[in-house]
Order: C-alpha cells, then structure tokens, then sequence
C-alpha cells in the first residue's frame, strides 16, 4: 500500500519514482514542495499565480538522475505568505533558504516565467550556489509582456479577478479562444486552470501583489539585461514557444545574443508553458543540458572581474534586444 504523504509519478519505460510533499518551517514562514529523486539537486521555480502542480509532467523524469526540489513560492499555492516583501530579492531569498534546511548547498535553477526572473535574482544575489540555469519562457529580459498581466496592476484589478475566477475553466477556455492575439492557441487550457486557482483570496494577493513588483500599465519594470555579462561562466539553457504571446519570442533571441554560449530550445507551435503543452521536446533538451554542462564553480576573483568590467561596445547605445527588433522588422532589401 502506498504510504501516506507520498504519490507515484509514472515513467515511460521506468520505474515509477516517488514523490513526496513536505513543508518546512522557515523563520520568512513555512514553504510547501514536492521533493523526489537522488542526485545532484533541480530547483523548479514556478511562474505568476501558478503552484508546484505546473511541473508536474517533468519531475519524475527528472528524478531519474536528480534530486528535484519543486516548492511553491511564498504566498502561492500551499505556502505561507511573506511578511509583505514579495520582490524577487525576497523569493530568492526563500529558496535560498529552503534548499539549506533540507539539505542542499547548491542547485540547478530552473525557473518558468516570473520564475525564470527569480531564477536570475537568485543567481545573482547567490551565485556560489547556482549550478546552471535553465530559463523557459522568462520574464526580466524586456519591457513588453501582455496586456492581460499589466492589467492585473491597475485599481480595481481584484475584484476583476476575484470575479473571472469563480467562472468555469471550460468557459474561460472559451473565451480566450476568441482573443488570440493575446493568448497563445496551446495555452488556453492552462490559463483558465491558473484563473480557477485565483478564487483562492491568499492565491489572489500574491498573484497581484507580485505582479505589481514587476509589472506596471506600460510592462514589465524589472530587467536583468544589465548583468547578464555575469552569467558568461554559468552554463544557461533559454526555452520558449514559437506561439508564446505573454512574453516576445524576441525577448529570448536578444538574450541569446548576449550570452553567445546559451543554449536555445525553440519550440514550434508552444505558447507560454511549454513545460505543460510540449514537455516531451521540452524535457528531452533539459535531460541533454544537465548531461553536457558541468557546474558552474564560483570564485571571488572572477565575480569580481565580471561586475567591474566595462560594457561591450555595441550595448552602449543599442541592446542587442533593439538589434534583433529591427532586423525583424526592417524591409529585406532586394
């Protein structure tokens, strides 16, 4: 009989893995997360409004050869709020802390929108304990995200979501059906899931609170462009959908550029959670990245090195984001 406090996550042409649900009482309040496998240790940082549940297609393959760690992030899901900070700083923070109590000094960070922000922050703010990092879909690389999400900061915005979550999924489904300029025709589904989870109230304020840490009306308003030279030892792996209408593709293309050694996975046809609507391709480049790269190995000397060195030329007076923008959009000459 399966024991208490763990279920079975199946494996294609494996044996199933187990995976237990914990929660740790930390001195910021007490984290849930999903823990599973053995090995050197994955970090699954989950996106806006969204719980450890979204990674639920890629921990058991991951925990073939890893420790997976998928927690949700202070105030979402079944976590505790924080005191009132919900910045980036303060999310990575929390991880930080969380990986200590159970155990871990260091870990990969794989981080799915937001998450993909605080993934950055975290590597940044802890660097000696970043192995690699792995950003799909990932907010902080540029001003543009969807109207939708800007939307959410305005006055008023709770009580508009307080409403639309209390609709059923299968017609909020519907009706982003009909505006697919704004969602990606994959990601409709997923969507309507993460609007029923907003019925929550301590779910709404962390959606909303968070969001208005790094969302205004015009866009996002936190970048990490500035300090991505600091990740030109870090082994980085970029993913996102083809069909992705909450972030610009373009976003990651400019990363790319910037960070020469990055690995980039496009995937056709994915929207925004293509660890959702596409986990096969998706999991298939994680498992390769993981395999291929070694840690990355902190020094004082070289972070040094790389906060005090001067800009490349080009970056001052355009970002490679703009370079990319205008060879999309200017006319191809005969």
């Amino acid at each position: 009989m399966q024991s208490p406090g763990h279920r079975r996550l199946s494996q294609t042409n494996t044996q199933s893995v187990a995976a237990t649900p914990g929660r740790m009482n930390l001195s910021g309040g007490a984290m849930a997360y999903t823990v599973a496998g053995t090995g050197p240790t994955v970090l699954l940082i989950h996106g806006l409004g969204g719980t450890r549940q979204t990674w639920r297609h890629l921990i058991a393959p991951l925990a073939r050869n890893h420790t997976v760690i998928a927690p949700d992030l202070p105030g979402h899901g079944q976590s505790d709020p924080p005191a009132g900070d919900y910045s980036l700083g303060a999310h990575a923070c929390a991880l930080r802390d969380l990986l200590l109590a159970l155990g871990h000094q260091r870990a990969t960070l794989v981080g799915h929108s937001l998450g993909g922000g605080v993934a950055l922050q975290t590597a940044y703010q802890f660097p000696e304990r970043t192995d690699r990092i792995v950003l799909i879909s990932s907010g902080g690389l540029g001003a543009e995200v969807t109207p939708i999400l800007r939307a959410a900061t305005l006055p008023g915005a709770d009580t508009v979501v307080a409403g639309l979550s209390t609709i059923p999924s299968s017609v909020t489904r519907s009706l982003f059906g009909v505006i697919p300029a704004l969602v990606g025709r994959s990601d409709g589904q997923v969507l309507a899931d993460v609007l029923s989870g907003l019925s929550d109230q301590q779910q709404r304020r962390a959606f909303l609170r968070t969001a208005r840490t790094v969302i205004d009306w015009r866009g996002q308003t936190v970048s990490a462009t500035r300090q991505l030279g600091l990740l030109s030892d870090v082994p980085l792996l970029v993913a996102w959908g083809t069909g992705d209408k909450t972030i610009p593709p373009r976003h990651h293309h400019a990363l790319a550029e910037r960070v020469p050694h990055a690995v980039t996975v496009e995937i056709a046809g994915a929207g925004h959670y293509p660890h959702e609507t596409a986990p096969v391709q998706l999991l298939s480049a994680m498992q390769t990245f993981l395999a291929a790269t070694q840690p990355f190995r902190y020094s004082d000397d070289r972070w040094l090195r790389l906060l005090t060195q001067p800009p490349a030329d080009d970056a001052v007076t355009r970002t490679a984001e703009q370079q990319v923008a205008e060879r999309t959009t200017s006319p191809q000459s005969g």
